[in-house]
């Protein structure tokens, strides 16, 4: 926490007692040491405290009734008639207070005072030897607050813009995990009907793979490693339906155990065993998948082969654009992410600055 913070803090929990130390600062900083008796330090003392009360009035007669008003896009014309008449009240208060107050008491008489109505209708004075002057030293109360209220209003936007990714991070995950389920699911249920002796197996793998999926995989990153496993345990399932006709080549290469947004890399692969092996009719399925993580550089490609007759469907195209608003959220402008698609085959390829993820930390 910067030292701006801790006194934003600071200021918002002990909002009297900062207030207090302010206007004391305010008093010292303005306060003319240069006198000669006790009497003109008297003179002095009075005239200080004068001038910072009146200040005191405008400053929070502008700062918590004026300008919050004014800052806002409804119609502020009372607003405005409210700030003439309050300066103007304020300014006539002020002066009557100088004249029949503090000018008795720090002038010898005799000497001659304005009348109340004199008072009231010398405007120029009123605003240009008053209100000016008084604003003067209210101005860096004014300053300050605003900057603290500017500080605060774009705090309390990132906090709630940050709350909103996540909550739509979350939407998107809940979109993609039951996609995954009920797609293994119907495999399962395949393997079931023919009484396959792999069944109890496929439940194991399927049983490790949710609990990846709904305990180990609530942060916004998980360690690759755990990603690669997932993935490893998706593909041992799989191959456990389609026995030797599919063929599935996964490499990967790491100089370090990085962290990803969990989930992505097990989309893309559901997709290609559901759009490529899934969709087998007579070719022999194919999927390559290869990883690498060099110097904080993420590559994963993966490509599945397709039948010519096999055409893309919305659940697919919704699988993709769930993966893109994932990206988006997570790795704004640090990564790329290009599908290409053939006669023969399709192919997915994603790259990551994971560098960035870091220095947002």
């Amino acid at each position: 926490m910067t030292p701006f913070e801790k006194i934003i803090n600071f200021s918002s929990a002990h909002r009297i007692t900062t207030h207090l130390i302010f206007w004391i600062f305010i008093f010292i900083l303005f306060f003319n040491k240069n006198f000669s008796n006790p009497e003109e330090f008297k003179i002095e003392v009075l005239y200080t405290l004068y001038y910072e009360l009146f200040s005191i009035i405008v400053a929070y007669f502008l700062s918590y009734r004026i300008l919050p008003r004014l800052m806002t896009t409804q119609k502020n014309n009372w607003t405005w008639g409210e700030l003439i008449l309050g300066s103007y009240f304020i300014s006539v208060i002020a002066r009557l207070t100088m004249v029949f107050v503090l000018e008795p008491i720090v002038r010898k008489p005799p000497f001659k005072q304005e009348s109340i109505t004199e008072i009231l209708a010398d405007l120029p004075t009123l605003f240009g030897a008053y209100f000016l002057h008084i604003l003067s030293l209210s101005i860096f109360f004014i300053f300050i607050k605003l900057i603290k209220d500017q500080y605060i209003i774009q705090k309390r936007s990132l906090l709630l813009e940050k709350q909103k990714a996540e909550t739509e991070l979350k939407i998107l995950k809940a979109q993609l995990n039951p996609h995954f389920l009920f797609n293994t699911l119907n495999n399962i249920y395949s393997l079931s009907v023919i009484n396959s002796p792999i069944t109890s197996k496929s439940i194991a793998v399927l049983s490790e793979i949710l609990d990846c999926i709904l305990y180990r995989c609530s942060s916004t990153y998980v360690p690759l490693s755990q990603e690669i496993t997932l993935l490893e345990n998706y593909i041992s399932l799989e191959k456990l339906r389609y026995d030797e006709r599919l063929s599935v080549i996964f490499n990967h290469e790491m100089d370090q155990n990085g962290s990803i947004a969990p989930l992505i890399l097990l989309s893309l692969v559901e997709n290609a065993f559901k759009h490529g092996a899934g969709e087998d009719v007579g070719i022999a399925p194919k999927i390559e998948i290869d990883l690498k993580l060099i110097n904080n550089n993420f590559e994963f490609t993966i490509r599945n082969t397709i039948s010519k007759t096999v055409f893309e469907t919305e659940t697919g195209k919704i699988g993709l654009n769930n993966i893109i608003q994932q990206l988006d959220k997570i790795y704004p402008e640090n990564y790329t992410f290009n599908v290409t698609k053939t006669a023969e085959d399709f192919t997915a390829q994603l790259k990551i600055n994971l560098a960035s993820q870091y220095n947002l930390a």
